[in-house]
This record gives C-alpha cells, sequence and structure tokens, in this order.
C-alpha cells in the first residue's frame, strides 16, 4: 500500500468497508489501482460556452496522466454558470453564488470519498475562486489548471472580444452601426475554445491563482487551444504525485504574502474588480487576515503596468507572445516587487521558478509598460470610502476617464430599469446612473452590471456618465463605475436613500464616494423607505440571501 494514501486507504482497503470496496471494483479499478493513491479530477465542463466546452477533454488528458504517474485518478463534474451568457438576465443572479456551489461540491466529493488530492479544472471567472475555496477547505494536495484564454475574433480588420458584442448593442440603439454589421460583430466575437480573452474577470483571477503558486507556471497564460495546454494537462500526474510525495498543501501556499502577490499582479494588470471581492473571499476560506484595508494599501503602491482590455489595447494572448505570466513575475520579482520565498504548486518557491525565464520586455508601446513610464502610477482598483459607502466600495478608474466625477443621481431600482431608461435617451451627459438593490442580499446574487455599461460606453458617454451600484461589474466594463456599494440597500445602506436629482461625488484621489445630502435628511428618508420584498425566494437564491456576508467580506456564505 503506498506510503501516499494518507485516505483513500479507508474505502480501498479497509476490511471493515467491504461495500465501498465491492463498488470501487464495479468500477473496473485492478487490484493494483486499488493500492494507489486516489487522485480527484474536477471537472467545469459544460457545453454551453467556449469558456468551459473544452474543460472535459482537459479532464480525460489528466486522468490518463494520473493513471501513468501510478495514481488512480476519477473524474467528477462540478457546475459553472456563464456570465456572458446570463448577462442582463434573471439568470445573473445565480453567477455569485454559483462560486459557494463549486466550492461546496469541491469539498463535498473529496472529503465524502476520501481521496488524497485534487487537480481542479476551471474555466468562465467564478470557476476559479470556487475551486481554490474548495481546494482550501478540503486542504489535501492540489492543483488548479486553467481552462486558458480564448483567442481573439475578427470582423471588417478589426480584433473583437466579448465585450466588444455588448458595446455594439449601444451603437445600435445609437444608430451608429448597421443591423449586418452588429449580427457579424456577435457572429465572429468568439472564434472557439477559451475564456474571455482581456484582461476580465477569467484573465485576472487565473494571473492572481498562479501568483498566489496554486497553479503551475504558464497556466494562465496558453491559450484553451495551444499545445502548451494540452501538454501541461498531460503533465499534471507528475506534479500532482510530487505534491502528494511532499505533502504540500493549498494552506501550505495560499499565505499573507502569496496573497500579496496575488493582489499586487492583479493591480499591475489593470484586473478586474471582482478580484477584491474573490481574493477576499480566499483569504477567509484559508484562515488569513487579509482584508479590504489591505487590498486599499496594495493598490495604492502598485502602478497600472498592463495595457489590456477593456481599458487598454490588447489581450492576453499578446502577454502569452511575450512569454507569458511568468515573464512579467520574472520582471515584477527583480523590481523587487514580488515576495519571492513563496511555496508554489512546483514543490519549488516563486523565485526559483522563475530562474531561468527572461523577464518582459516593456515599453510604453508595450503590452507591458515600464515601472518608470506607468499607465497609472496608482493602482486603479479604488476603494471608497464616505457617506455613501460607510463601509466600502470598489471604483475600477484607470484615470482615462479623469480623477473625479460630480453629477446629478438618476435612481433605478434594478437594472432593467437602468438599461430600458438608457435605451430610450433618459439618460444624459452629467448623471450618475445608480443601480440599487442587486446588491449580494438584495439582488440575490449581486449580479453584473456589464450591459448598462456597455451602453454608455457604446453610446459614447464613457467619460461624461458615471454609474454607482451595489451590484458588482464584469471584468469587461470599463468608464466611470463604482460597485460593490455597502452597506447595500437591502441593508438600509445609504445608497437606498437615494433620490433622483442629489449630486453625487466620486473622487479617485481623495478615495471618497459621497452624495451631498444631511444625515437629517438622510434621517427623514429613512421613515418612507421601504426594502425589496423577496418572499418569493426559493432554492439556492434564497439560501445565499440568507447566508452572503457582505460585499466587503468577499459575499462569503461560511462566515465562520
Amino acid at each position: 500500500m503506498s506510503d501516499l494514501k494518507k485516505y483513500s486507504w479507508e474505502i480501498s482497503d479497509n476490511q471493515e468497508h467491504p461495500a465501498g470496496m465491492a463498488m470501487l471494483y464495479a468500477t473496473g479499478l485492478s487490484d493494483e489501482k486499488m493500492k494507489q493513491p486516489f487522485v480527484g479530477v474536477a471537472s467545469c465542463g459544460y457545453e454551453s460556452n467556449p469558456c468551459n466546452m473544452h474543460l472535459n477533454s482537459f479532464a480525460e488528458e489528466i486522468k490518463a496522466s494520473t493513471n501513468k504517474s501510478d495514481l488512480a485518478g476519477f473524474i467528477f463534474n462540478t457546475i459553472g454558470i456563464s456570465d456572458g451568457i446570463s448577462m442582463g438576465t434573471a439568470g445573473m443572479s445565480y453567477s455569485l453564488p454559483s462560486r459557494e456551489v463549486i466550492a461546496d461540491s469541491v469539498e463535498s466529493f473529496i472529503l465524502g470519498h476520501s481521496f488524497d488530492g485534487v487537480v481542479t479544472i476551471p474555466g468562465c471567472d467564478k470557476n476559479m475562486p470556487g475551486v481554490v475555496m474548495g481546494m482550501l477547505r478540503v486542504n489535501r494536495p492540489s492543483i488548479m489548471v486553467f481552462g486558458g484564454t480564448i483567442r481573439s475574433g475578427h470582423y471588417k480588420g478589426e480584433k473583437l472580444n466579448i465585450v466588444s458584442a455588448f458595446e455594439a448593442y449601444g451603437k445600435k440603439i445609437n444608430g451608429q452601426i448597421s443591423d449586418e454589421d452588429y449580427m457579424g460583430v456577435i457572429k465572429n466575437a468568439c472564434p472557439g475554445a477559451g475564456a474571455c480573452g482581456g484582461m476580465y474577470t477569467a484573465n485576472t483571477m487565473s494571473s492572481a491563482i498562479e501568483a498566489m503558486g496554486l497553479s503551475l507556471p504558464f497556466s494562465s497564460s496558453y491559450p484553451a487551444t495551444s499545445k502548451e495546454k494540452r501538454e501541461e494537462c498531460k503533465n499534471m500526474g507528475k506534479y500532482i504525485k510530487q505534491l502528494l510525495a511532499l505533502d504540500i498543501k493549498p494552506k501550505d501556499i495560499v499565505t499573507k504574502k502569496s496573497i500579496e502577490n496575488a493582489v499586487r499582479v492583479t493591480v499591475a494588470l489593470g484586473g478586474s474588480t471582482n478580484a477584491a471581492l474573490h481574493i477576499l473571499a480566499i483569504a477567509k476560506t484559508a484562515g488569513v487576515d487579509f482584508t479590504l484595508e489591505d487590498f486599499k494599501q496594495i493598490n495604492a503602491e502598485t502602478p497600472v503596468l498592463g495595457d489590456f482590455k477593456p481599458s487598454g489595447k490588447f489581450m492576453m494572448e499578446d502577454l502569452y507572445d511575450m512569454g507569458g505570466l511568468p515573464a512579467f513575475l520574472k520582471y515584477f520579482l527583480n523590481e523587487g516587487l514580488l515576495h519571492g520565498d513563496c511555496m508554489t504548486v512546483t514543490g519549488k518557491t516563486m523565485a526559483e521558478n522563475l530562474e531561468g525565464i527572461e523577464p518582459v520586455k516593456t515599453s510604453k508601446e508595450s503590452v507591458i509598460h515600464p515601472l518608470d513610464n506607468p499607465i497609472k502610477e496608482t493602482g486603479h482598483l479604488c476603494v471608497l470610502h464616505g457617506n455613501l459607502a460607510p463601509e466600502g466600495a470598489v471604483a475600477k478608474i484607470s484615470g482615462k476617464e479623469g480623477k473625479s466625477f460630480t453629477g446629478t443621481a438618476r435612481v433605478f431600482n434594478s437594472e432593467v430599469e437602468a438599461n430600458e431608461a438608457m435605451k430610450n435617451k433618459k439618460v444624459q451627459k452629467g448623471d450618475v446612473v445608480v443601480i440599487r438593490f442587486v446588491g449580494p442580499k438584495g439582488g440575490p446574487g449581486m449580479p453584473e452590471m456589464l450591459k448598462p455599461t456597455a451602453i454608455i460606453i457604446g453610446a459614447g458617454l464613457g467619460s461624461d456618465v458615471a454609474l454607482i451600484t451595489d451590484g458588482r461589474f464584469s471584468g469587461g466594463t470599463h468608464g466611470f463605475v463604482v460597485g460593490h456599494v455597502t452597506p447595500e440597500a437591502y441593508m438600509g445602506g445609504p445608497i437606498g436613500l437615494i433620490q433622483d436629482g442629489d449630486t453625487i461625488t466620486i473622487d479617485a484621489e481623495t478615495l471618497e464616494l459621497n452624495v451631498d445630502v444631511s444625515d437629517e435628511v438622510f434621517a427623514e428618508r429613512k421613515k418612507s423607505w421601504k426594502n425589496k420584498d423577496l418572499s418569493h425566494l426559493q432554492g439556492t437564491l434564497k439560501k445565499y440571501s440568507q447566508l452572503v456576508s457582505t460585499a466587503s467580506e468577499g459575499c462569503v456564505t461560511d462566515k465562520g
């Protein structure tokens, strides 16, 4: 019996558990395989979006690799909700809760079946923090294999990505694009398998998790359809076996320093606001004391260097062509901006992994700008406070929109209301669109507001209209936007008391979010305030609404 069967011996070799052994033999296991360590291969694969449609084939490759390494690999599936498909629909309420379902299912299967380790294969963006949280709860040797980024689409000489489709709608309703070209963009935006190609949430989180040490070097930047991604899967058996032999577990890897690496890389690459939610949740699950204030401090100290879409020019495939994420990490390490002594899933430290890697070549015209000529001298993921967000809010401000915005509130109690108003041109220059009652509890599920922001950008109002919400944003969002406003409207937060015509100020320099309304006026408005009725909820969303913590705490459901 292998010394690496710390847990699976209970079901495969325990003479007091004959039924379990009988069931395993029924699956076709040989006597030899019964004596090998059991490794779960957790696929988030499903057929209805490009981010995940290829993951089950990766699972087969990884299972074959484990078997060649004298391990017994077993594929199991967990879910995923496509943000791109559910965006702007009632289905979007299930996106963020799916992170918790994924974590629950990885935990449940590995512990329920006494497995010794797990390899997880996520695609779309909530998949990644979900599987990592599951890996941390289990705390057995684990590796994450990102499904890879999509290639660019092309139409009439223009490079496209998923956000091109959303923004084409804004152009359509403003008469700036023909019906033929509108459909041309839609049909060509996504050319095949892989997660959305800019520095949206999927590529943000894959980069953060590689910087955290939980995936192999290059995993975040290999395109989904590349031969290197297939080789990564084919080599996975030897790496998970090595982790089992060294008994290196996720909580040995996820530390305060490795989380700091993840946040610093996220900020430097111009990543998604969703990273704030997910990294806080990962830290909470790992038992690491890391708060929104820590995030705020790192953001203040870190310049933006990555010129990636949605606010920049490049895609993840362009970084791949320049040496991938390790080339960027080597540049960062050489500049003293990474903790090189953090352990990783290779069994080596971050610095050891990067030995022999050439640092990325930087220039102000390239994917990565140099430190002495950054896109923005401090981070773009601004943590704001003020009388509209006493417990915090997160803004994604690249600097191209300006450093502050003062405007007149246009208040909507749902995304649908806001979209309809913008469609009918009822939002004008100088307005601050307020979308509320879409927080983690009140949404419920904290849906993303990509559709309204894409309409604003598509209409050419990106610098003239701001948007604030207790919901969140897609990694594809850009413009003057503030999300994660806490406390949310459903919990009686000040955002629920704003009225049309109030003057709102967003200041990225002072990091404030305020409305020109006195405490006395707020108190008076509170007397007639009505909460959103959620009595119709059932099942997943009902449980989520009852259990979920605030956005400033990462929206976790196991608060501890």
